[in-house]
């Protein structure tokens, strides 16, 4: 049987089944919607896409999506998923982190379950009052901070025995929820003191009770659109984390 073209889905709040006032709504989607959803919960992973469409539910943004499930041929699914966004393939340049492209930051704390912040470059690029940086500046900062001995210095002591190489954030693939590739940077204990005191002298007053609440940060992960990225280059079938 072919992919449907149009699916005709109900969605409500996810807690809707215990409170019966809360209207159930109703909406079709085309099938490229319905999997672009899907993908969001997913990323590419064709066994789950095609276990989801069967079963007939997914849950997106507090909201729970039911329609009338339906088996889908692996072949064809697969050949709807290559339209999607992919991961960059190794090689690709695009795969290095760009400050420029980064719109988004997600500081990422030591507790468990924790959830991350989420820091805009809109917000946090406003400077404080006689402040040289801005909070967003001090994050980009991490990403080419060059150490000594664990310690931010400069390039003339790179012949010291204790020098390290630059940070660089890691290529962590494409986010369908995110619509952009992930950038992910591990933090020293001296890294995440600093961004702590940063944070604490330079962050938007919207921004430091979420903050201080995180804790230390231990990671944070960059995001940059997809549609920025200025460098050319070919997209894989490649499986992402989002």
């Amino acid at each position: 049987m072919p992919l449907p073209e149009t699916i005709p889905v109900k969605f409500t709040e996810e807690d809707a089944e215990y409170i019966s006032v809360r209207p159930v709504k109703r909406q079709t989607f085309r099938l490229r919607e319905l999997v672009d959803m899907v993908l969001c919960v997913t990323g590419r992973d064709l066994p789950r896409v095609q276990q989801i469409l069967r079963t007939g539910t997914v849950v997106y943004h507090f909201y729970r999506y039911k329609w009338q499930g339906f088996d889908a041929d692996p072949a064809e699914l697969a050949q709807l998923l290559a339209e999607f966004p992919a991961d960059f393939p190794e090689g690709d340049p695009r795969r290095v982190f760009q400050p420029n492209v980064c719109t988004v930051a997600l500081l990422e704390s030591a507790v468990a379950g924790r959830a991350p912040v989420e820091i805009e470059r809109a917000a946090a690029k406003k400077k404080p009052l006689f402040a040289a940086r801005s909070f967003w500046d001090c994050l980009l900062a991490l990403a080419n901070q060059q150490t000594v001995g664990g310690h931010p210095n400069s390039a003339t002591q790179q012949d010291h025995p204790n020098y390290s190489k630059p940070s660089a954030p890691e290529y962590a693939g494409y986010s369908f929820a995110r619509r952009g590739d992930l950038y992910r940077l591990t933090l020293t204990p001296e890294q995440s003191a600093t961004v702590s005191r940063d944070a604490a002298r330079l962050a938007p007053r919207s921004l430091r009770a979420a903050l201080d609440a995180l804790g230390a940060p231990v990671r944070v992960t960059f995001v940059c659109p997809r549609s920025s990225q200025p460098l050319g280059g070919t997209l894989s079938n490649s499986s992402q984390g989002t």
